[in-house]
């Protein structure tokens, strides 16, 4: 190469670079641009509760039975419909006739209520068939209690959100429950709040005032980046909001924060509507071609369908500390 090729050549690269910088400051800028117009949009956002009665590792009745009460009340306080998805074998964790109270309850404030199965197991340790027959095991109280009032049973969620592995199996559990009138009620925002839960309680029963209010304020900071992050993710995958079903659980955390969860909402511009209703968007009748062993919620399969990249350079995990809290307390595993 002669002395002006190499010097042109170079020159041609110097520019090159600098067009790549340039491309990628616009693309950070837009992404930002994006993230903005997302928090001023207007969308709809429906509330789930897993793990009813309650998720606690303080085995109390009283306990589980005041944090229903004051979840309720918020709920209703601000005008949000909630659905609960209940594990009939935690009836039977503490009083029982109390327990199915609780569920009452949630059904004299105007809640919904479906199956979480029995058991809280996944299909990939359990199989097609025991997995199917701890959901028919998981519905009788819960059935029961929604027949006295005349409606029906009809939501299930997923334990982990694992939906079986390999795809026979997987198809298995899906023609199940729809031959028995279930509709499988996905999530599309995800804020891990049960990692921020159990450290919740333990510092409660440690009378630990300074830590219970620094772990909320965590609890709802990640929560609002992580609506924010999958807003963004929608619009990537359908150009623009959905209808989203957001996953909490049915804690102390929970009920302590929700005026603050309400006014979340309101600031994000989200509207509370009914689990059916969400469901109504055309977004969930995309597939859901994932058959893997990892639970993971329904943007992430979406984006398998679509072939679309989620924009995973900005998510957010729970911060470590808390993961190091939750690993210290939580005794399942």
């Amino acid at each position: 190469m002669t002395r002006t090729g190499s010097a042109l050549h170079g020159q041609v690269a110097a520019t090159t670079k600098i067009l790549g910088i340039m491309l990628l400051g616009i693309a950070a800028m837009l992404l930002s641009f994006g993230a903005l117009e997302a928090r001023t949009r207007h969308a709809t956002i429906a509330l789930t509760f897993d793990d009813l009665p309650a998720l606690t590792i303080i085995k109390n009745q009283g306990y589980v039975n005041d944090l229903n009460a004051a979840l309720l009340r918020g709920l209703q306080r601000h005008g949000i419909p909630a659905t609960g998805f209940v594990n009939e074998s935690k009836l039977d964790d503490l009083d029982r006739p109390q327990q199915i109270d609780v569920l009452k309850h949630w059904l004299d404030a105007g809640m919904d209520l479906g199956n979480h199965t029995f058991s809280h197991q996944s299909p990939n340790s359990l199989g097609a068939a025991a997995y199917i027959a701890d959901i028919a095991r998981g519905e009788p109280v819960t059935r029961g209690l929604l027949e006295a009032r005349h409606r029906r049973i009809g939501w299930f969620r997923h334990p982990y959100l694992e939906t079986g592995t390999p795809g026979a199996v997987k198809q298995e559990i899906d023609a199940w429950l729809s031959a028995h009138g279930y509709r499988i009620a996905p999530v599309t925002i995800d804020a891990d709040d049960w990692e921020f839960a159990e450290p919740y309680d333990d510092v409660i029963a440690r009378h630990d005032e300074a830590e219970r209010k620094r772990i909320k304020e965590l609890y709802l900071a990640h929560s609002t980046t992580t609506i924010r992050w999958y807003r963004g993710a929608a619009l990537g995958l359908f150009g623009r909001d959905i209808a989203y079903v957001m996953l909490l659980h049915a804690t102390r955390l929970n009920a302590d924060s929700i005026d603050d969860l309400a006014a979340m909402l309101k600031r994000e511009h989200l509207r509370p509507v009914t689990l059916s209703q969400a469901m109504k968007d055309p977004a969930y009748r995309t597939a859901d071609p994932y058959t893997g062993k990892e639970g993971i919620e329904w943007m992430e399969r979406w984006s398998m369908a679509l072939h679309k990249a989620l924009p995973w350079s900005s998510f957010r995990d729970v911060p470590k500390e808390i993961e190091t809290a939750y690993d210290r307390v939580d005794h399942d595993r």
